[in-house]
């Protein structure tokens, strides 16, 4: 009788534990729930200027990225999504709370979204120093000569930051994600120089414990794909780290992947290393 009142006791508990950690992940859903998860079109057009092009900031391969100033004086940039997306209400609202769930001091922080007829936002945090490749690659069109500012010190922070956003993303975040768009562009920087990774229009979710999938979907940026996904659509995480290999030697170098300017030899970037390489 006393150890079937042990297991009753032992049974209670474990139910318990069970119905807590429950009530705890339906609390966490009702926060994100309550969150200003939505932006009204009218506010963006208002705080862009009407997406004005003098509030353009850039333009992705998803859309063009608009600075905008909010009525209580905070700076946001605004991504306009492609009309020719096929990512559905739906899929589009978990993934926006998803990225919402998503904390990183080396990862781009996301606001909230706007979906109104057919246009779709993202709405992410302000970086006033744009992106790395500004920094490293635009020395004749750069004015400011702000790319002087990377000394060693702060591309050795740049390239440990970035390493650190990865990691969180493929084995700290609640579900595995591969970017599959890792490259100069896609890494901003704040008031400080400090590395973010941002537009995660590509990334892929990776629940479970799966580690890879073959896709017959090849997406990215010639010279930052993994060949195996390249050739063979095998995705990994170990395509996001080839990608970073190319983004730190390019940070390193202070060139592109690819310049054809530099002659046949040394257009490509991976190959002039290797070639380097083995001579030494």
């Amino acid at each position: 009788m006393r150890l079937l009142s042990l297991l009753c006791a032992c049974l209670e508990k474990r139910f318990r534990g069970r119905r807590r950690r429950a009530a705890d992940e339906e609390a966490e859903d009702a926060a994100v729930e309550s969150w200003d998860l939505f932006f009204e079109l009218r506010t963006l057009q208002v705080a862009t200027n009407f997406f004005s092009e003098l509030n353009q900031l850039g333009h992705g391969g998803f859309g063009p990225v608009y600075k905008g100033l909010m009525p209580n004086g905070q700076e946001i940039a605004v991504k306009k999504l492609s009309l020719e997306s096929r990512q559905g209400l739906r899929e589009f609202t978990n993934e926006v709370k998803l990225l919402l769930k998503i904390q990183h001091k080396n990862l781009v922080t996301l606001l909230g979204c706007c979906a109104e007829g057919p246009e779709k936002m993202l709405v992410y945090e302000y970086l006033p120093n744009k992106s790395l490749d500004y920094f490293l690659f635009s020395k004749n069109s750069n004015p400011d000569k702000k790319y002087a500012t990377l000394d060693w010190t702060t591309r050795y922070r740049i390239i440990t930051g970035v390493a650190r956003g990865l990691l969180y993303l493929h084995e700290e975040a609640p579900e595995r994600i591969i970017h599959r768009d890792i490259k100069a562009s896609n890494i901003l920087l704040d008031e400080h120089l400090n590395p973010k990774i941002s537009d995660f229009g590509l990334a892929r979710l990776f629940p479970g414990e799966d580690t890879h999938v073959n896709t017959f979907r090849i997406s990215g940026t010639h010279g930052y794909m993994a060949p195996e996904y390249a050739m063979h659509g095998y995705l990994s995480v170990k395509t996001d780290v080839f990608s970073y290999g190319v983004l730190v030697l390019e940070i390193v170098s202070g060139r592109k992947n690819h310049d054809g300017q530099l002659g046949a030899e040394k257009a490509d970037l991976l190959g002039y290393v290797s070639y380097f390489c083995e001579e030494f």
